[in-house]
């Protein structure tokens, strides 16, 4: 899939623009603070319908404006054509596909975006909610349900977390945990099989990218104790749970982690390693995409040059070039592994807001 217009409007700094992309790759080339990143993110927003930048919503718009809105035009690789809008209006997200008002997770349905940027590193170093997310959105576009089973779920952690806090007794807690493992278990199962399929792509580029680690592995935690279903690890923790007003077994609290043979732990990981790690991460999610829906999404790649050396800038490019993705790229200058003469690559200039090709 690949976007071929991009409209822009009060995103950060960017009042207005009308970008038309290039199927291939896309260089926005300008100085530190010029707007180049809001160009990523508004792709990002119509596939994620949030930012990968930390930080309130209310900073996406620009200073000044009320809210904000972006128009997609993307093209699949089936021929079709869809129309994708998002809009920030009165405090409230506003999404549209071909003119119909559709829900977020519609919008996400039908555009996959993909982005390795300076924050990436957090998928190894940050927080377990940024590793679900990273686990869920990939199922999400393979496993139909998943989204069904996974409101279930988070419906009923709610109604048993209030229940907790006012001291119901089992009886009232039953009902709920009812669907929490109805739902919860299935969510699990999906996700230990989305992992299975990754496994095998992610070693190929970890060795690649970090073959002096040694072998990696990937360590999921469903979020209970393995070999213990979910009924009796939410029976078990009844009064644990009870004392602290809130589940803590469930799917909501699974995690993973990267482990390599000669770096068993995160914290054994350099900075520059980690980077590496999450780039191998977001290419191998974006190949398997690929090869279990038939096209790429779209890739991201913010302020390349600075974040990879380029050695491993020349292998990015050779990974991407080779799959046919649409890649969009930023940079105080075009990267040096990249030559126009002989590489297919639309530049773009951007000045203070201002993208002009």
């Amino acid at each position: 899939m690949r976007l071929a217009e991009l409209r822009i409007k009060d995103l950060r700094i960017v009042e207005e623009a009308e970008i038309f992309l290039a199927p291939g790759w896309n260089a926005f080339v300008g100085a530190n603070g010029a707007g180049k990143t809001s160009v990523l993110e508004a792709a990002f927003l119509l596939s994620h319908g949030r930012s990968f930048r930390r930080g309130l919503r209310d900073s996406l718009s620009r200073i000044g404006g009320n809210g904000f809105a972006i128009f997609g035009r993307l093209q699949r690789d089936d021929m079709s054509e869809h129309r994708l809008g998002l809009a920030r209006v009165g405090g409230k997200l506003e999404s549209r596909c071909d003119a119909q008002c559709v829900g977020i997770a519609e919008l996400v349905q039908g555009c996959a975006v993909v982005c390795f940027e300076p924050g990436s590193h957090e998928l190894i170093s940050g927080v377990s909610e940024e590793r679900r997310r990273y686990l869920d959105w990939g199922v999400f576009h393979v496993e139909h349900d998943f989204l069904v089973q996974w409101r279930r779920y988070q419906r009923a952690l709610r109604q048993r977390n209030a229940c907790l806090r006012e001291g119901g007794n089992d009886a009232y807690l039953e009902p709920w945990e009812v669907e929490l493992i109805s739902a919860g278990e299935l969510i699990a199962r999906h996700r230990a099989g989305y992992v299975d399929r990754l496994r095998p792509v992610l070693r190929g580029l970890l060795a690649q990218f970090l073959g002096e680690l040694g072998d990696p592995e990937f360590l999921l935690d469903q979020g209970w104790k393995t070999g213990q279903s979910l009924a009796d690890a939410l029976s078990e923790g009844r009064s644990r749970d009870r004392e602290r007003g809130h589940t803590g077994r469930g799917p909501h609290r699974a995690d993973w982690s990267i482990a390599f043979e000669r770096a068993p732990r995160r914290e054994h990981l350099s900075r520059g390693q980690e980077k590496l790690c999450a780039l191998a991460l977001i290419l191998a999610q974006a190949r398997l995409f690929a090869m279990e829906l038939g096209e790429w999404p779209v890739l991201c790649l913010d302020d390349l040059a600075s974040e990879l050396d380029r050695v491993h800038q020349a292998e990015v490019f050779a990974e991407l070039v080779s799959g046919g993705a649409q890649v969009l790229l930023t940079g105080t200058e075009l990267p040096q592994v990249i030559d126009p003469s002989t590489n297919e690559v639309r530049v773009f200039h951007v000045e203070q807001g201002r993208i002009d090709a």
